[in-house]
């Protein structure tokens, strides 16, 4: 029995790893889009707070109407009612992760929850 999963997401513009790596406490999914595209929907969530790092390029959030700029190694937690939209640089593309989990779910941290043998 493994008590592990490893995949390769290779250059897919857009992988989401629930069903990859059978998550069950968080969506994660990786993101690229090129210069001057953007998610083509605003969104929100019900119960899931959603974290955002960017890991290359530069882009922009709208959320709740107003205008981040975000730019390789900015992190973001936006909350679930915002509503948000994203877009790569006009002259840069943009690879993000998003990680999307419960609102409030959080029961421990790492040096809480560790067990060391």
């Amino acid at each position: 029995m493994t008590n592990y999963t490893k995949i390769n997401i290779g250059t897919e513009d857009r992988a989401e790893l629930h069903d990859k790596l059978g998550l069950t406490g968080a969506e994660v999914s990786v993101n690229r889009l090129p210069a001057g595209a953007g998610v083509p929907f605003v969104h929100s969530h019900r119960r899931n707070e959603e974290i955002y790092g960017i890991l290359a390029g530069a882009g922009r959030a709208i959320i709740d109407g107003e205008n981040v700029s975000l730019a390789a190694g900015d992190w973001l937690r936006v909350a679930p009612a915002a509503k948000r939209q994203f877009s790569a640089a006009e002259d840069s593309g943009v690879t993000y992760v998003c990680i999307q989990v419960k609102e409030g779910s959080l029961g421990g941290f790492t040096a809480e929850d560790a067990v060391v043998h």
